[in-house]
């Protein structure tokens, strides 16, 4: 039970890489918070886990101020952040890709991290600790053509990862971020344009692993850096990628 007693909140936790994540933080004793922006999805979930669902747009303030108030009414002070939820634009060129979906992209991908950090951050400096995971991409390590500015918010989020991890660490918040490559999750279809066999066939070309990344994947790698084993890391950029960025 490496998380007894601890209590996390995982955006985008409604499917994915966030429900792999919710579920592993679970089983090892964690409350868990499934914040999701479908309130169904978020409520399956969350009952799987015996958790708390919320239904949540990480773009808007007044939604994630949400959050915060049911966080504060629960518990008091989260110990665990985990900024999953993310989107992405359909692979085109760049200078295609339309004003809306730009906005749209950053808002989820990038401003969600400024927003969750300005309403549950004050919360973990009063308790003088907590750790927020972040999750990037490899697109931010290494970006692919045709998913330009998802590439770029993916950058965007590690740079935040660190700059965030300097600040905080003298206040007892640890902040690391996961690269996952593709996986099987909603997302999958967007990134390869199309879902057939010949495009698994190509991004699957890519792994030297040969597969994409599982929600059961993420959930071993989050639940080892948000737990005290990784007391000692911060900053860190951990690709659970199969060796795509080698």
């Amino acid at each position: 039970m490496r998380l007894a007693g601890r209590t996390a909140i995982v955006t985008g936790g409604g499917s994915g890489f966030g429900a792999g994540i919710a579920r592993a933080f679970a089983e090892q004793g964690a409350r868990v918070m499934v914040a999701d922006i479908r309130p169904e999805a978020a409520a399956a979930i969350a009952d799987e886990v015996g958790g708390i669902p919320c239904p949540v747009d990480v773009a808007r303030d007044d939604s994630v101020a949400q959050i915060a108030a049911v966080v504060r009414a629960e518990w008091g002070s989260p110990d665990i952040l985990v900024n999953n939820a993310g989107i992405t634009h359909r692979p085109q060129p760049l200078d295609q890709v339309t004003e809306a979906d730009f906005d749209r992209v950053f808002a989820v991908n990038a401003k969600s991290v400024y927003l969750t950090a300005r309403h549950l951050v004050p919360m973990m400096k009063a308790a003088g600790r907590g750790c927020i995971l972040n999750v990037a991409s490899t697109a931010g390590i290494s970006p692919r053509p045709g998913l330009n500015w998802y590439n770029a918010s993916k950058g965007w989020m590690i740079t935040a990862t660190r700059t965030m991890a300097v600040e905080l660490a003298p206040l007892g918040i640890r902040v690391n971020a996961l690269a996952p490559v593709a996986g099987e999750t909603p997302l999958l279809a967007s990134f390869m344009g199309e879902d057939t066999p010949e495009m698994r066939a190509k991004f699957l070309s890519t792994i030297p692993l040969g597969r994409f990344s599982t929600p059961q994947d993420m959930g071993a790698a989050a639940l080892f850096l948000c737990s005290d084993e990784a007391a000692m890391i911060t900053g860190a950029i951990l690709p659970v990628d199969g060796g795509r960025c080698l």
